[in-house]
């Protein structure tokens, strides 16, 4: 036998043994997705260091070569990494914020609003309700300047117990009351599942808070709720996490849920906190639910959200949340972080929405 046909032979055997080696990695993936769903069953984590260590002894033990050992051991990491990412994208296609369980965007209609569609919409106001004086002049100003939506904290949770905490349910309905006479929708925190059957009334969408994200009792509860929910992400939370405290919610029923980017705690001291500008896309990418930011919380300065809203904007948002007060230097909460009406006015020039 000449060496062409040797050649030719030696091709040809490699090329059964590839398709026996993609014959046996497939089955081998089979099997493992089966165990997937066996151990999501139970309870029990994908990825098992123990075995898979056991693995690799078992089959470093059998090896005569010619490979060595460290490249069987390559090879066989890059299997289980390929096999546990295949579990992870079968875990994801159950659970409901997925796109992978839903393509097509989720489109939360609010009013003459609709976050999801295409459409960027903007949510302000101020970060609490002062007075009937204060929300009023906050109200009509909004109104004036195009806004649908209007914000206003009446239950604040902060950091210190002595700082202004909000006037309660009063201050709601003020808030309430003011947004109707000029024809705007109204968002407002949540933050005691208790209180929940106070606030409905006096609520177009119910927001839960940054600290409010990992309360579980909370998410369940207001995911039975018909009305929209935007949800922040917590200063120290994960995508993975936030996506998951959004299950609370889309499991117990609800279909209305917004997520929101509200910036993340970093070693940078400029800034209250960093917006995480990649954490749109990604979720957008990961999840057929509507993504809004707050620049606000995130800055916690004043002074640069207009550049940080255009970059909101520009990485396909659904819209923004921001906070604007009539006066801000006489704010009893976050005055820094809050723009003046002609401020704002700007803002929405800059973003061609006015």
């Amino acid at each position: 036998m000449s060496c062409r046909e040797n050649l030719d032979n030696l091709r040809a055997e490699i090329d059964s043994i590839n398709f026996k080696i993609l014959d046996l990695l497939n089955e081998r993936a089979r099997v493992a997705l089966q165990i997937g769903k066996c151990k999501a069953e139970l309870g029990i984590s994908g990825f098992d260091p123990v075995r898979e260590g056991g693995m690799l002894k078992r089959l470093l033990e059998k090896n005569t070569g010619p490979f060595e050992g460290e490249a069987v051991s390559a090879i066989f990491k890059d299997i289980f990494q390929k096999t546990l990412d295949l579990m992870d994208k079968q875990d994801r296609s159950v659970l409901k914020f997925s796109r992978l369980a839903q393509a097509e965007n989720t489109v939360v209609r609010v009013g003459e609003s609709e976050f999801g569609s295409g459409k960027f919409c903007v949510i302000a106001g101020p970060c609490s309700v002062e007075s009937e004086e204060q929300i009023e002049e906050a109200a009509a100003s909004l109104a004036g300047l195009g806004v649908k939506i209007m914000r206003g904290g009446a239950f604040k949770p902060r950091t210190s117990p002595y700082n202004f905490q909000g006037l309660g349910l009063p201050g709601l309905k003020l808030l309430y009351e003011a947004a109707k006479r000029h024809g705007l929708a109204v968002i407002s925190e949540i933050t005691d599942i208790r209180l929940l059957e106070k606030i409905y009334p006096y609520v177009d969408i119910l927001q839960i808070g940054a600290r409010s994200m990992y309360n579980y009792d909370l998410l369940k509860e207001v995911g039975t709720q018909d009305k929209p929910v935007v949800l922040k992400r917590h200063f120290g939370a994960s995508l993975e996490e936030l996506l998951l405290s959004a299950e609370y919610l889309l499991n117990a029923g609800s279909r209305k849920v917004i997520l929101c980017e509200r910036g993340i705690r970093t070693h940078e001291r400029w800034v209250r906190a960093t917006l995480d500008i990649s954490a749109v896309p990604l979720l957008k990418q990961e999840t057929h639910l509507p993504v809004i930011a707050d620049i606000s919380h995130a800055a916690g300065r004043r002074d640069i959200l207009i550049p940080l809203a255009k970059a909101v904007q520009a990485v396909g948002a659904d819209g923004l949340m921001l906070e604007v007060h009539p006066h801000p230097d006489m704010a009893r909460s976050d005055g820094r972080q809050q723009l003046n009406m002609l401020q704002f006015a700007e803002l929405l020039q800059a973003l061609k929405l006015a």
